[in-house]
């Protein structure tokens, strides 16, 4: 959706949501994404949204997975049912936020798993993450996912860093 720029506006944004348990900063940008994407027929045969998961530890600690919140957000504007069950984290990685390119990808190479293939065959998934920066967690979700028979994944992002 948008470039994150340090000291910017929208990096206060998703600190507050990261951080500061601001769950009303992630709905606000998760619908800012629907009405960005929902006059694209591209996005039209969406099944479910699935926010990209946190370790259930992580999730604990921090009390709520803010990706889920912008889910919540796309979800209110357009109607499209929120997965947050079938893929999981499996794996407690520690933060990305210092690591470089090579270690962020090697960080996430398989931590997540299924729990669901047959809910998710033949249907067209909205992979949803706060900030990509290598990409490497979206690839690792996305090759987790692509081991269900027919699934289209698609993916956004509040901000490309």
């Amino acid at each position: 959706m948008y470039e994150f720029v340090k000291d910017s506006s929208l990096q206060k944004m998703i600190h507050a949501l990261k951080y500061e348990e601001n769950k009303e900063v992630g709905i606000y940008l998760g619908e800012q994404i629907a009405y960005e994407i929902e006059s694209s027929q591209f996005f039209n045969s969406i099944d479910y949204i699935i926010p990209v998961p946190l370790h259930p530890k992580k999730e604990k600690i921090r009390g709520y997975n803010q990706s889920l919140y912008i889910a919540k957000g796309i979800k209110e504007i357009l109607k499209i049912k929120i997965d947050s069950k079938s893929l999981q984290r499996k794996v407690n990685t520690e933060s990305q936020t210092k690591k470089n390119k090579y270690s962020r990808w090697e960080n996430v190479g398989q931590v997540f798993e299924l729990i669901d293939k047959n809910r998710l065959s033949n249907k067209h998934i909205l992979l949803v993450d706060d900030v990509v920066t290598t990409g490497s967690t979206l690839e690792s979700c996305i090759e987790t996912l692509q081991q269900t028979e027919g699934i289209k994944v698609s993916i956004v992002t509040i901000a490309l860093a």
